[in-house]
């Protein structure tokens, strides 16, 4: 359901969000085990089984049976246990990716009962730059083992997995790399197994419409043009009126408020991420004066371009100090 286009925009997307490094453990479970994985704010989790069975426990809604190859993916962060059998009591974490500060890790947990291998990762992401697109996911996306189904993300669990058991040489490098190709493999493949033909709302519809990926890919590559709804109706090759309102309606906002939106979080990466002065960030995301992108990054933020570059943690969410005054 994807197009080639799409696929830089969900790049952008994580590029933007991504905060810190991510982190990953192989851990060998015997039975009888059962683990509970707190919440983390502010960042997304996965659990590949590598060997053996085990049971998934979600947020919501009714155990998982989770055999070898099965993927589990935790986008927004939710607590959840992992255990033997269902009937095992959940233990306090000892292993956790995201908490934990090392790269990778391997452990061994229990004693000489049925083996079971894990291979778990954890992602920081940046709640002020936290994409639409990804509040759109479930709570958990299980994603089972399919013969021929999703080789990439097949082939990227199993270099994942080998380094981590045996790191090696360059190994902190190739590390990172495959977590970073992992997480976008874990995405893709959610949005292509969305069902042909099915009614799909949201960020997956309008992923996967041609006129409206196109729109929204065009906003990606040049954030600083001077877009108006029917530059962005002309690229998406549909009437003014038609092309808002199908934005909208797949978005969940007007064209031009995802591109403020946009631009503010690109300018919010910038300022985390680079030594450019505010008026070479303003003119990248479209300000035409470094007074104007201040007022519009305060209204967002709730605090000045330049407190929000030296805090270690942004102040408030894009959007909540608008909300709060209104």
């Amino acid at each position: 359901m994807i197009y080639a286009a799409v696929v830089d925009f969900l790049s952008d997307v994580i590029a933007s969000m991504r905060t810190g490094r991510a982190s990953s453990a192989r851990v060998e479970w015997r039975a009888p085990w059962g683990q509970r994985f707190p919440a983390m704010d502010g960042a997304a989790g996965f659990q590949v089984i590598l060997r053996g069975t085990c049971r998934l426990v979600p947020p919501q809604g009714d155990p998982i049976t989770l055999g070898v190859g099965d993927v589990v993916f935790f986008p927004h962060g939710d607590s959840y246990g992992l255990a033997d059998e269902l009937s095992t009591p959940l233990a306090e974490p000892r292993c956790d990716p995201v908490e934990n500060t090392e790269l990778f890790v391997s452990d061994f947990i229990g004693t000489d009962g049925a083996a079971t291998v894990t291979l778990c990762g954890g992602y920081q992401l940046d709640p002020t730059s936290k994409h639409p697109l990804l509040r759109d996911l479930p709570t958990v996306i299980h994603l089972p083992a399919e013969l021929g189904k999703h080789p990439e993300l097949r082939s990227a669990i199993e270099l994942l997995g080998a380094e981590v058991g045996t790191p090696r040489l360059g190994a902190d490098i190739i590390v990172r790399a495959l977590l970073d190709m992992l997480l976008l493999y874990l995405l893709r493949a959610w949005f292509e197994d969305q069902p042909a033909g099915a009614e799909v709302t949201g960020w997956a519809a309008a992923l996967a419409d041609p006129a409206i990926a196109a729109a929204l890919q065009a906003i990606h590559a040049d954030p600083g043009r001077t877009w108006t709804v029917q530059t962005l109706a002309d690229v998406a090759g549909q009437s003014r009126a038609a092309f808002a309102r199908r934005f909208q309606t797949m978005t969940g906002r007007p064209p031009l408020t995802y591109l403020t939106w946009w631009r503010l979080a690109t300018a919010g990466r910038l300022l985390r991420e680079s030594d450019a002065p505010l008026n070479e960030i303003a003119r990248q995301v479209g300000y035409t004066s470094e007074f104007a992108f201040a007022t519009a990054f305060k209204r967002e933020y709730g605090t000045a371009p330049g407190r929000y570059r030296h805090a270690d943690r942004p102040v408030s969410e894009p959007g909540k100090a608008a909300a709060g005054r209104s």
